[in-house]
């Protein structure tokens, strides 16, 4: 069934195309939530509550633009609203520290990892990180998705950056004890 056709028959609520509509595009969807979730189970209730949205407003895409960009910006969107509604996200202190950059002297951290770091981060930092870091949205369109100034989007992101750095830095400290421990132990 074409895009369009499954659109049409999930704007009139067909239950059988919303399920082929999830099942389409869950998995695109789930690692949209997982970005911005602590955890599997939180991101699973958001990529539900994300599907609830875009059959909500399903009627509302025009056929204009990318689908698939359409229902991101939901689940977007619909995540960072129940971030807001539940107070997850506080204004910060609009003191910019100095910004810090992730350096690629850290190329050997794996990716799973890195991931686990993010998801560790403090939602307001986490969502600030992973919209401009992964998504690419500017400050300026973080402060209207988050409700906050373009100054404390920017705070974030360096408070992110530098909690990530933090942690890097104490993995790597603790993989050369433990190399140093394992070679002293051959001696």
């Amino acid at each position: 069934m074409l895009l369009e056709e499954l659109v049409d028959r999930c704007k009139k609520g067909d239950r059988k195309a919303q399920e082929q509509l999830y099942k389409q595009y869950a998995g695109v969807l789930f690692g949209i939530c997982l970005k911005y979730s602590r955890n599997k189970t939180e991101a699973e209730d958001n990529l539900h509550d994300s599907f609830m949205t875009i059959f909500e407003k399903i009627g509302q895409y025009k056929s204009k633009g990318s689908f698939e960009g359409w229902i991101k910006r939901i689940t977007i969107n619909t995540v960072l609203q129940k971030y807001r509604r539940e107070e997850y996200l506080s204004l910060v202190n609009e003191n910019t520290p100095e910004e810090v950059t992730l350096e690629s002297d850290y190329s050997d951290i794996g990716l799973q990892t890195l991931l686990g770091y993010i998801q560790e981060l403090p939602n307001k930092y986490r969502a600030t990180f992973n919209l401009y870091v992964l998504d690419g949205y500017s400050h300026n369109e973080i402060s209207e998705l988050l409700g906050t100034s373009v100054g404390t989007s920017k705070s974030n992101l360096a408070r992110a950056r530098m909690l990530l750095r933090e942690k890097i830095e104490s993995k790597i400290s603790q993989s050369i004890i433990g190399l140093m421990i394992v070679i002293g132990n051959c001696l």
